[in-house]
């Protein structure tokens, strides 16, 4: 089902944040490439490419130099095979001498050829070759640019789903096409577990419940067994739900790329015997019957048969053909008992049987095809099948919410995710010599099993005073052609770091290393030190020392911790060794000794010996060389669009010009001779542009563009006075019967405020001054538009509309300035004599007086308010000193 906004709503809430950050994902998928972009404000929903398509072919190509992406790229195949590069994941990290590599020339038509790192890389015809992570950053580049369009903003943080199947070179191979498109690695997600997040986010699951997500893509198929559980945080007490992968099971040579190409071998054995020609001695034959295979695929996924037909597939032969649907199962007879093989892979690693399960999900596109549902169903039962995810967009959607729960910048639903690692992982070694004429003794130890949980860590101890080297290696072979050792770590400073511990006082003294199984799917040597137990002098330690506190281990091969053991660094073993210490021995020692260090950092190599991952300036190279093109790509863009403009508005002028056209407002605006001008220069851009405009650049596009618009400018500006003088005009005259209006009832507010001595908001000076602004205006406006009437429509106006404007914006400014203006606070009146002597009689009960003299000698006139503009203002100013008190 489609993931709508409404849903998005109940699963990902948008934390505040200052700064807003953007979280890609992206479902890197052998024919499609689905993609979703998380950013506040946007739509939680599958990314759309220019088309508004909501999947996008893993296709880039070149037309005579373009480049071209998604669904334009794949459809050149047919024209231009060799340029163009689709099916790339089944070459990423692929040793060129791999089964693989042979397998992708029956199925595209480039060139391959090994490259210095002994993978492969592929060559256009005139000789540029491309190393598959650069094509594939190519692509991941494209996704990023359709983002940032939605975005508005930059996007770097990226998740990408994977196959659970793939290695630590094929994890390297994705890792480094993310850094070179530009973006940043947030995580790798295998595709089954993304899928199940996508199916856990709008249900709950109030008893633990197992399900497997069967995904049957293009390049194989893959089964997950998860468990899905929801309950309270224990600690935060918040419902969520816990997915943990339990098993899986897979099939790399097995999916639609394999059925894609038998179909295909149907339509070729088919064009040979009617033509008697081989059709595989034509690349671009070939490339059209594998676009055809793809079509008449999809529609036997629904109808028992199909006709193909191409014109002129080869040679100018057309090509008709029926194929029914029983006819190409049973070309792919042999393959019917492996689609169901992952299943039981998986049950079997998980230990579990089909009744443990409640439903089988099926997603992929290959899972369209009846013999594949019908290969799952006989081996789970129809009633276990789920048709209840999207199957080209579960797994992106998923990756997309686990990636926003990782990017610490959105607040998602509380989805636990602990997946597990397909391959199992061992360290060999060398035994240090007892002797210096024995023979090197190697050990082997398994470090992670298969079905470890990522993101874990194991510690290896080494009984060592030399520096010395391990090996990681995978236990079984992993894919054909591919190599079991993944690098060797060598460690140094080994020998100076324990003749240091050992002048400290430790003990026996060892290495301990730090092996990291991550989040995902990396293995690394993450820390290594040497450590040795101090030997404490202190009265605590000696205790310590006589119950038999501490050990040391006299075994001189490995010793390894508990999974989930972190690193013991110098901080944390100094803090522990001497804290008791610290404790025991504060009432009998007054002053405490500084803790001594017992752990010293070792260095640590890397080698890649077999498929090693790109350097870091092959990745600078490689970086550089997309850039270039992407420089390169947008100026000619930009050149093609100066072009384009430059053509239609030739088009637009010679229109304009037209005889035909007479009573046209650039007729009316023009004079005779700016028209032959025009009609001049324009005659000598046309013939340019047909000499010189395949050869031009950006910059003699527009100035060609233009030597033309200074020619037309007069003209248009004609129009564009004519149009705008009337408004302008109108503003005018509205400002100055505004002022006169203003002008009017300022006046007659001052002369009664005078009148009952009240302050006003102007004075009599200030209202002469805006008077005097007002006719002026009036007076400037009256002549000019008098002189404007008098011009033709093809002569320049003498009065500008700007002009009139800005001597309206003076006579503006002048008015509200005085406008807008409060109006003074009235002056509190003192208390007289008379006030306060009646105040004191109605204190004591005597008569008040009649008639009291007060300083100053007037009798105090009644308080009257009149009605002004804005509010009423006294006319007798409150607390001002009067002759009389009244009565």
């Amino acid at each position: 089902m489609r993931i709508t906004t409404l849903l998005s709503l109940s699963a990902l809430t948008w934390l505040p944040q200052l700064a807003q950050a953007s979280v890609l994902a992206i479902d890197y998928g052998n024919d499609f490439i689905k993609a979703s972009l998380m950013k506040p404000g946007v739509p939680f929903d599958v990314l759309l490419n220019k088309d508004s398509k909501r999947k996008i072919s893993s296709v880039v190509a070149w037309k005579k130099g373009d480049r071209l992406f998604g669904q334009d790229a794949f459809n050149l195949a047919s024209r231009f095979p060799q340029d163009t590069f689709s099916s790339l994941k089944l070459l990423q990290a692929a040793p060129f001498d791999a089964p693989v590599v042979s397998y992708y020339g029956q199925v595209a038509a480039p060139e391959v050829a090994e490259s210095e790192r002994k993978t492969v890389i592929l060559k256009q015809p005139e000789g540029t070759e491309w190393a598959v992570e650069e094509l594939v950053g190519m692509q991941f580049a494209y996704i990023k640019h359709l983002a940032e369009l939605v975005a508005n903003e930059k996007v770097t943080d990226v998740i990408v789903t994977v196959p659970a199947y793939y290695t630590q070179f094929e994890r390297d191979a994705v890792a480094d096409a993310i850094e070179i498109s530009g973006l940043r690695t947030l995580a790798l997600i295998n595709d089954g577990t993304a899928v199940a997040v996508n199916y856990a986010m709008t249900r709950t699951f109030p008893t633990p419940e197992y399900h497997i997500v069967y995904d049957a893509g293009a390049s194989g198929i893959r089964a997950t067994i998860a468990s899905f559980t929801t309950a309270n945080d224990p600690k935060t007490g918040v419902a969520g739900t816990h997915i943990a992968v339990a098993g899986v099971g897979y099939d790399r040579s097995t999916g639609g790329v394999e059925l894609d190409r038998r179909l295909r071998d149907i339509l070729v054995n088919a064009f040979n015997t009617k033509t008697g020609r081989d059709v595989r001695e034509d690349k671009r034959g070939m490339a059209k019957l594998w676009k055809e295979a793809q079509r008449v695929k999809a529609i036997l996924s629904a109808n028992t048969e199909a006709t193909a037909q191409i014109e002129s597939l080869a040679w100018d032969i057309d090509f008709k053909y029926k194929v029914t649907r029983e006819q190409f199962e049973e070309t792919c007879k042999e393959l019917k008992g492996e689609f169901a093989k992952p299943i039981q892979d998986a049950l079997k690693n998980a230990g579990l049987t089909i009744e443990n399960v409640t439903s089988v999900i099926l997603t992929g596109g290959s899972t369209r095809t009846p013999m594949i549902q019908a290969a799952v169903k006989a081996a789970v039962g129809d009633d276990k099948i789920a048709l209840n995810v999207n199957a080209d967009e579960a797994a992106v959607l998923g990756a997309a919410l686990h990636g926003a729960g990782l990017s610490r910048q959105f607040k998602t639903k509380n989805i636990k995710v602990t997946d597990i690692s397909v391959h199992e992982i061992q360290v060999s070694y060398f035994a240090a010599p007892t002797t210096a004429n024995t023979r090197p003794r190697s050990i082997t130890t398994s470090i992670f099993p298969a079905g470890s949980k990522v993101g874990t860590k194991k510690v290896l101890t080494f009984k060592r005073k030399e520096d010395f080297a391990i090996f990681l290696d995978y236990k079984d072979t992993i894919a054909p052609g591919f190599p079991t050792r993944m690098m060797e770590v060598e460690f140094g400073g080994v020998t100076e770091a324990i003749a240091n511990l050992t002048e400290r006082g430790a003990i026996d003294p060892v290495v301990k290393a730090t092996l990291t199984l991550s989040e995902s799917g990396f293995v690394s040597v993450s820390d290594a030190v040497a450590f040795g137990e101090i030997k404490d002098e202190s009265l605590t330690g000696k205790l310590k020392g006589l119950f038999g506190a501490g050990s040391s281990s006299s075994d001189d091969s490995t010793a390894e911790s508990a999974e989930n053991t972190p690193p013991r660094d110098t901080e944390s073993a100094s803090a522990s060794a001497s804290s008791s210490t610290a404790a025991a021995s504060a009432s009998a020692t007054p002053e405490k000794k500084a803790p001594i260090e017992n752990t010293i950092s070792l260095t640590i190599e890397n080698k890649f010996t077999t498929i090693p991952p790109m350097t870091v300036d092959q990745k600078r190279k490689s970086r550089g060389r997309l850039r270039a093109i992407d420089a390169e790509e947008s100026a000619k863009t930009r050149r093609e669009e100066a072009r384009n403009t430059f053509e239609s508005y030739l088009y637009r002028l010679r229109d304009l010009l037209n005889e035909d056209n007479k009573d046209t407002p650039f007729k009316k605006c023009s004079q005779a001779s700016e028209r032959k001008e025009i009609a001049e220069r324009l005659e000598e851009s046309f013939a340019w542009l047909a000499d010189r405009g395949d050869l031009a650049e950006t910059s003699q596009f527009l100035d060609k563009r233009i030597a033309l618009e200074t020619l037309e400018r007069p003209v248009i500006h004609r129009y564009q006075e004519i149009e705008a003088f009337p408004q302008a005009l109108n503003n005018s005259q509205m400002w100055n019967w505004s002022t006169r209006l203003f002008l009017h009832d300022a006046r007659q507010n001052l002369t009664a405020e005078a009148a009952a001595d009240l302050p006003s908001k102007w004075t009599a000076d200030e209202l002469d001054g805006l008077e005097r602004t007002l006719k002026e205006h009036e007076t400037w406006l009256v002549e000019w538009v008098e002189k404007q009437k008098s011009v033709k429509p093809n002569e320049d106006p003498v009065i500008e509309t700007t002009e009139m404007k800005a001597r309206a914006k003076v006579l503006e400014t002048h008015l509200q300035k005085l406008y807008r203006r409060k109006v003074p606070k009235a002056v509190k009146k003192p208390k007289t004599t008379s006030t306060v002597a009646t105040e004191a009689a109605k204190e004591t009960g005597a008569a008040e007086p009649v008639e009291a003299e007060a300083e100053g000698g007037d009798a105090q006139e009644p308080v009257i308010k009149v009605e002004t503009d804005e509010r009423q203002v006294p006319l007798a100013e409150e607390g001002a000193p009067t002759g009389h008190d009244e009565l």
